[in-house]
């Protein structure tokens, strides 16, 4: 089988671990990973002995300065990639979409760039199909994708009416907690709904869905509560056999000392997952509560690992290789050891 060679542009936070989870795939190969720095980041992707290129012959000569052994520059690793998965800092991955047009390659944003910049806005359970043999898609944020996929489980359930959430934002990535960030203080989003709702809207224009966000001091994960206004009056088992249904949903318990972001961030250490990552929204079984036809959880976010499995599965849908998307999510899931519960 003829592997589908993906290029990683920008190995920051998302980026290293995209890279991580291609070189995993029976299906795909890592064409190299491309950036502008040269300390202890890259350093990482020359230890992997992942092909690294510098984003122009000024980084390049700046990467062979401080000793590493740059394969190129963006243009070689563009040539010799099928799909580009883009990883760059807010704002500059949308300045590389004409490049990658002109090229003619196929393309996938992160979630900090405008819907518009693609046209088509991805999430694994949701909207796959719509995706396969597409130019370009966008995995969207974190926040969304967590939204998309509780809000999709409960809609297959036939149970979603309307959904309104209120997100506990992390204020800054925890390797940037020295240099940003907020302390002492919580700072409420003025508009409401704040952007992941009309986000959400982006994959599955059908969800009444609307949310307000609070940044808080803390750089863990973010922390989702959600009332949902059910289609018809119903029980907990009922909302939890829809949850089920998601292979990427995963249930925890206040009963197992699991009350807290830090405690299911150690349990993700404990399982040995790498960089303490957790695909899967973590969502409260012992808090969930139906009132008649409505609905009452709360979850966690890891909005550094949540998008991985969704970028891998975007991955497939452009490049047409796997056009089941229970196949493709099966096999990224197998992969990354996603699963829908932890022990």
């Amino acid at each position: 089988m003829e592997k589908i060679r993906v290029a990683i542009n920008g190995y920051g936070v998302i980026g290293k671990r995209v890279a991580d989870a291609v070189h995993l795939q029976e299906d795909m190969e890592l064409a190299g990973v491309c950036d502008v720095i040269t300390d202890w980041r890259i350093q990482m992707a020359v230890l992997k002995k992942y092909p690294v290129f510098a984003s122009d012959d000024m980084f390049k000569t700046k990467m062979n300065e401080a000793g590493i052994n740059s394969s190129g520059t963006l243009n070689d690793l563009l040539a010799s990639s099928d799909i580009i998965v883009d990883c760059t800092p807010k704002k500059i991955a949308a300045q590389n979409i004409e490049l990658y047009k002109k090229l003619g390659k196929k393309f996938i944003l992160q979630g900090g760039e405008k819907h518009e910049a693609t046209g088509h806005s991805f999430s694994a359970e949701n909207n796959y199909a719509t995706a396969i043999n597409l130019d370009a898609t966008r995995v969207v944020s974190c926040n969304t994708t967590s939204i998309v996929r509780t809000l999709t489980a409960l809609k297959n359930a036939g149970l979603l009416l309307k959904a309104r959430g209120t997100l506990l934002r992390r204020a800054t990535d925890p390797w940037e907690s020295h240099l940003t960030g907020i302390m002492n203080t919580l700072v409420p989003e003025k508009d409401i709904p704040s952007h992941q709702g009309p986000d959400a809207q982006s994959v599955d224009p059908s969800f009444n869905v609307i949310t307000s966000a609070v940044k808080v001091p803390e750089t863990l994960s973010h922390l989702h509560y959600w009332n949902v206004q059910l289609t018809r009056k119903t029980d907990k088992e009922e909302v939890l056999d829809a949850f089920n249904k998601s292979t990427r949903i995963a249930m925890i318990e206040y009963s197992d000392e699991l009350a807290a972001n830090n405690t299911v961030k150690e349990l993700m250490l404990a399982i040995g997952r790498p960089y303490g990552d957790m695909y899967e929204v973590a969502v409260w079984k012992d808090m969930l509560k139906v009132v008649g036809d409505e609905l009452f959880y709360a979850y966690i976010v890891d909005n550094q690992a949540i998008v991985i499995p969704e970028t891998i599965d975007a991955i497939r849908a452009l490049a047409g290789i796997e056009p089941d998307a229970e196949k493709s999510i099966k096999k990224t899931n197998e992969s990354l050891g996603v699963k829908q519960s932890f022990y």
